[in-house]
């Protein structure tokens, strides 16, 4: 979360939406690359591995189906996208007869302060496969409101707007989430420098 290399970004994935629902194919590449993994990070997080790439897909055929009638910069994309995300990977669970695990709603701590230091640090230290894999034992709004939050990028608001809940429950899931994360983190063994990941 380094704040001088994200706005560049914006920019460019601005200006990318834009030529992109334009009909520029080359924009609709660098849109495509710049969002891809994130939203298949956040699908995982709701339908496992196996489901994941397909779901995914579906996300992208609306995306592409809808591109035109979006509107707004490179932060509403990313929260239009993983809106459309989400309720890909909520019919699909509902197709499958399966439910995800939904925590109880924490809005009575909407004032809790933002995710510590320290499950930040983590997190970033981590690798990506590695870390979804940590975050999917998470309780499902914190798993949801991490994902959002850390891996698409989302601020509060828009991931409010994803997930259908207040600003303030969704920094105190995200926040319980990541404390979680940071004592799941430190329960595995080190898989740093000697040796290779335990298998899952």
């Amino acid at each position: 979360m380094r704040g001088d290399d994200i706005q560049p970004d914006d920019d460019r994935l601005t200006v990318a939406v834009q030529a992109a629902q334009g009909g520029d194919e080359a924009a609709f590449r660098t849109v495509y690359r710049a969002v891809h993994s994130r939203l298949l990070g956040y699908v995982r997080t709701l339908v496992g591995d196996a489901d994941a790439e397909d779901v995914t897909s579906e996300t992208w055929l609306q995306i592409t189906r809808d591109l035109a009638r979006f509107s707004g910069d490179a932060d509403r994309f990313r929260g239009w996208a993983a809106r459309i995300a989400r309720n890909r990977a909520l019919d699909h669970i509902r197709m499958r007869g399966r439910r995800p695990a939904i925590g109880g709603d924490e809005s009575e701590l909407a004032d809790t302060p933002g995710a510590a230091d320290t499950a930040g640090e983590a997190l970033e230290a981590l690798g990506t496969g590695r870390t979804l894999r940590l975050i999917a034992r998470l309780p499902q709004d914190q798993a949801e409101a991490v994902v959002l939050r850390v891996v698409v990028g989302l601020d509060a608001k828009s991931t409010a707007q994803v997930l259908g809940k207040r600003p303030g429950a969704v920094r105190t899931a995200a926040h319980r989430g990541l404390r979680r994360l940071a004592e799941l983190i430190a329960e595995e063994p080190a898989a740093g420098g000697a040796g290779g990941e335990p298998d899952a």
